[in-house]
């Protein structure tokens, strides 16, 4: 018998045998979808955290931040003044791997309103225009604040969306997409001239969300004295990345300096340390040699005294990989046990096939069949189902994963891949070719006269 002719048996086989071949297929078929979806899963889960950590400027992004003094130098405390303008200066100068410096100074409690309503940002810093860069930020309307608005400190700014949201509408609110570029708002009693808007930042599934919001009816107003906002009320959805970065207001470094900081404190002390400061590396390969120059430089800068710490996005990438990549391994074991579960299912109807065609299988031996014959017959037909089986795997599979991307906690909707089908689909052969050894390998052991006499 050729294989054409065994796989034609087979398939009559499963045909005469419709509802009991398609409960042997069930388990093959949950198998299969469940590898798919948990894949899925894996793979929308993975896109959002890259998502999410390129947002935030990537794993060639460092943070300097203030930190204790060390034990050993604690009689050096008085002395020490924190990150300052010195210390971005000579960075730029004597740190050749040290791509773009970024200082950063914040104020405490800086509500910024327009009218009657009111705005707490979650980030209101002064900076210079390379945060753009340093930060991945991408202007929507108008343009970031220049070098000359920062000489000049220049009371200018430029906010994210949940600023233009709460201070202005949000396009739910008003129908339209407002551009706030030209207002006035006002921060501290200090009058701010918006120059520009950052885009929305979102992961997949707000974008979804957001969507679906415009089809209903916006809440009417409220009448409960002045509005006051967080943006998107302070909510974690979709990423507490992209939520940060869209509750930003960015305005020039001097001005921060002139207007809030330069009569800081209890006592009108100036305080001229930076809250923080960014440094971007030009090559993440030279990591570790970027940092240590930047070390050195910063060791001569604050004469010997510790008092600073780098803040790697590396902890995070490596985070990243380690969860994905417990997630898949994970997953993959319980798709593994449903699509073992389905082998076993083959397999005891092939035994219970065997047993009803004890008599057909005496008489093909009967007649010149060989034990080849009869394994490959066998085997066959068991693959058969595997594959069928493992067919319609791939389509529930991809119902399976519609569904789920409505229903996913990740920050992106599942993908399916290629790779994922073509091995869930393989083990699915697989697990037909190992659960119809056994019933080949019984069925073609039969003796022919023992079989004829089978009743």
């Amino acid at each position: 018998m050729n294989l054409l002719n065994a796989i034609a048996v087979g398939l009559k086989e499963i045909w005469a045998h419709k509802f009991r071949s398609l409960l042997t297929m069930l388990g093959i078929i949950l198998g299969v979808a469940s590898l798919v979806g948990m894949s899925a899963l894996v793979k929308g889960m993975e896109n959002g955290m890259k998502e999410a950590l390129i947002a935030i400027g990537g794993v060639e992004k460092v943070r300097l931040e203030e930190n204790d003094i060390p034990s050993y130098q604690k009689q050096l405390a008085d002395q020490a003044v924190g990150c300052t303008m010195n210390d971005v200066y000579a960075l730029q100068q004597s740190a050749p791997l040290i791509k773009i410096v970024t200082p950063e100074m914040r104020t405490r409690d800086a509500t910024a309103t327009h009218g009657s309503k009111s705005y707490d940002p979650w980030i209101f810093v002064g900076t210079w225009p390379n945060a753009l860069e340093m930060n991945q930020h991408v202007i929507e309307y108008g343009r970031m604040f220049n070098e000359i608005d920062d000489e000049q400190a220049r009371n200018v700014c430029v906010v994210g969306v949940g600023a233009r949201d709460a201070l202005f509408g949000s396009p739910e609110q008003l129908g339209y997409e407002y551009n706030p570029v030209g207002e006035q708002i006002t921060v501290k009693s200090q009058p701010f001239t918006i120059v520009g808007m950052f885009t929305r930042y979102e992961s997949e599934q707000d974008h979804k969300a957001r969507e679906l919001a415009k089809a209903q009816p916006p809440e009417p107003p409220s009448t409960n004295g002045p509005a006051r906002s967080r943006g998107w009320g302070g909510k974690r959805g979709g990423g507490f990345v992209f939520t940060l970065k869209n509750n930003t207001i960015y305005i020039p470094l001097n001005t921060m300096w002139l207007k809030f900081r330069a009569t800081a404190g209890s006592n009108n002390i100036p305080d001229p340390r930076l809250s923080t400061m960014s440094v971007k590396v030009a090559d993440v390969d030279k990591m570790d040699q970027a940092i240590q120059q930047a070390h050195n430089v910063l060791m001569h800068t604050h004469k010997g005294i510790e008092d600073f710490a780098f803040q790697t996005q590396e902890d995070w990438a490596d985070s990243i990989g380690k969860a994905i990549k417990n997630a898949r391994l994970s997953g993959g074991i319980i798709a593994a046990i449903s699509l073992l579960v389905g082998g076993i299912g083959i397999m005891n109807i092939m035994l219970a096939s065997i047993t009803e065609r004890i008599r057909e299988i005496g008489i093909r031996k009967a007649i010149g069949a060989t034990f080849l014959d009869v394994f490959i017959q066998i085997l066959v037909e068991s693959v058969v189902i595997a594959v069928i089986g493992g067919a319609s795997g791939l389509i529930a599979s991809m119902a399976l994963v519609h569904f789920l991307s409505y229903i996913s906690p990740t920050d992106n909707t599942p993908v399916i891949t290629v790779n994922s089908m073509l091995i869930a689909f393989a083990f699915s052969v697989g697990i037909g070719i190992l659960a119809g050894l056994f019933p080949a390998f019984k069925a073609a052991k039969l003796d022919p006269i023992q079989a004829l006499r089978y009743e």
